[in-house]
């Protein structure tokens, strides 16, 4: 398994001590980069890449490292500097090791994982003449074939980082699918779920007992023309894997918000403000930081994400931010320039332990202030149970089940107030914000029947599909 290998230091690592580091084989390996710079590699007396570094990272945020990495540090900002072994030579791993030992060596940092700290040189006694060429310039690519990009990770915590991002980026743009591998003791983070959320990516798990296996629809897998894709049963059915089966219910529970905003694109707006409205509503602080990549590294500022989103347009923008400290929150946002202005979608996830209750009591008034302050479009309210820390494990979970909808008062115009106040029997809307413009908030139950969903898709088809296409 590919082996990332992370050095935590309280200073930058500058070129000569980078260099240092990279020096772990001795002089006879060289040294290049790639990605405009933003890549510095180790490679054999050929070139071939064995250790790819990516450019440090300054972390701002309070408690990222140990939500990403079980890996306390010193309080106060730290410098990742993440090295990824190439899978293909033996001693890849051993140099990532050494180099991530020196820089904390020398810095007074740590590295993770902590048993692969060392300041050895690791000579190289693989024969990488011997070895086949990668076919990808992406250093997060192991493996591509004509459909498919692999990438193999074995960390305890998938986060969708920039050698993630630019692997999904280079796979999109190919037409290939991105299949990541891990063992089953992996998990990944909400934005890496996201990111695989669709055929043809996947989240392939490598289970010794029950062999491959989709982590995240259960269905066993073989690799099969350059990809891995499902074993059928004999009635043409993908089978599903033994170790997919749900586990016990703990008792947690994740409050998922799934919202879409709506501005004018005027040269004044600044966007961020819903987002940090919900996380004050329902944590009663800000969001903790944002960036476009885990790990999380810039404090919280709605001026800067403003002026990334604006600097990109027409270009779509995805971001993340966290909470401090202490509750699981996570969100993601897909800043679009649409021809209606610019619009913003949000997943926002909160997590509480069985001895905590989701705070459902405030949707209601959050919905109220988005809509009158905020441009809602419409915003909806699940419950589901899943672990508190919000990471998605390979196993069958509960789907979410609907508490609320709401539309936004400029949506429930476009639908008409008369039909937007008057749903099917059995929904109760309660009206919103302004009485000469309202929004209406339809409650559909407490998160524990699964029958919401049939409720919720009856009210959409109601709201959104025209009479006549309903009566045909």
């Amino acid at each position: 398994m590919t082996k990332d290998v992370i050095a935590l230091t309280p200073e930058m690592p500058d070129l000569p001590t980078l260099l240092a580091g990279l020096y772990a084989g001795g002089p006879d390996l060289g040294v290049n980069t790639t990605a405009d710079g933003a890549v510095v590699q180790l490679c054999g007396p050929d070139g071939r890449p064995l250790v790819s570094v990516e450019a440090p990272i300054l972390v701002q945020v309070p408690g990222e490292t140990s939500r990403l990495l079980d890996h306390s540090v010193a309080d106060g900002p730290v410098w990742w500097t993440e090295a990824r072994a190439s899978t293909a030579v033996a001693e890849a791993a051993r140099l990532a090791g050494s180099f991530a030992g020196r820089l904390a060596t020398v810095l007074g940092g740590t590295v993770w994982p902590p048993e692969a700290a060392t300041t050895d040189v690791v000579p190289l006694t693989s024969d990488v003449s011997a070895i086949p060429a990668p076919a990808t310039g992406s250093p997060a690519v192991d493996v591509l074939t004509a459909t498919t990009a692999v990438v193999i990770q074995d960390r305890p915590l998938i986060a969708m980082t920039s050698w993630l991002s630019d692997a999904l980026r280079t796979a999109a743009g190919s037409d290939r699918a991105l299949q990541i591998v891990t063992p089953p003791t992996a998990r990944l983070t909400l934005p890496t779920r996201t990111a695989l959320r669709g055929l043809p990516n996947r989240w392939v798990v490598q289970d010794t007992e029950h062999g491959y296996y989709d982590g995240l629809s259960g269905a066993v897998l073989h690799w099969k023309n350059g990809t891995f894709t499902p074993v059928h049963d004999e009635q043409g059915a993908a089978r599903v894997a033994q170790a997919f089966a749900p586990r016990p219910d703990t008792s947690d529970r994740q409050l998922i918000l799934t919202l879409r905003t709506r501005h004018p694109a005027e040269e004044p707006l600044v966007l961020g403000h819903a987002l940090e409205t919900a996380f004050r509503h329902l944590t009663g602080a800000p969001p903790a930081g944002w960036s476009t990549a885990e790990p999380v590294n810039l404090p919280w500022s709605t001026r800067q994400l403003t002026d990334l989103a604006r600097a990109r347009a027409p270009r779509p923008t995805w971001l993340v931010a966290v909470g401090p400290p202490g509750r699981p929150v996570l969100a993601t946002v897909r800043v679009l320039r649409t021809p209606a202005g610019v619009e913003e979608d949000i997943t926002l996830a909160l997590g509480y332990g069985s001895d905590e209750a989701p705070p459902l009591d405030a949707i209601e008034e959050l919905a109220t202030v988005l809509d009158t302050e905020h441009g809602l479009v419409t915003l909806l309210t699940t419950v589901r149970a899943a672990r508190r820390d919000l990471t998605v494990p390979p196993y069958l979970e509960a789907p979410p089940v609907p508490v609320a909808f709401t539309l936004g008062s400029a949506e429930a115009e476009a639908v008409g107030e008369t039909r937007a106040g008057h749903p099917p029997p059995g929904l109760s809307p309660t009206r919103l914000g302004f009485a000469s413009l309202p929004a209406f908030h339809y409650p559909l139950g407490d998160g524990t029947d699964a029958d919401a969903w049939s409720t919720f898709q009856r009210l959409i088809r109601y709201l959104f599909i025209p009479r006549q296409t309903q009566r045909k």
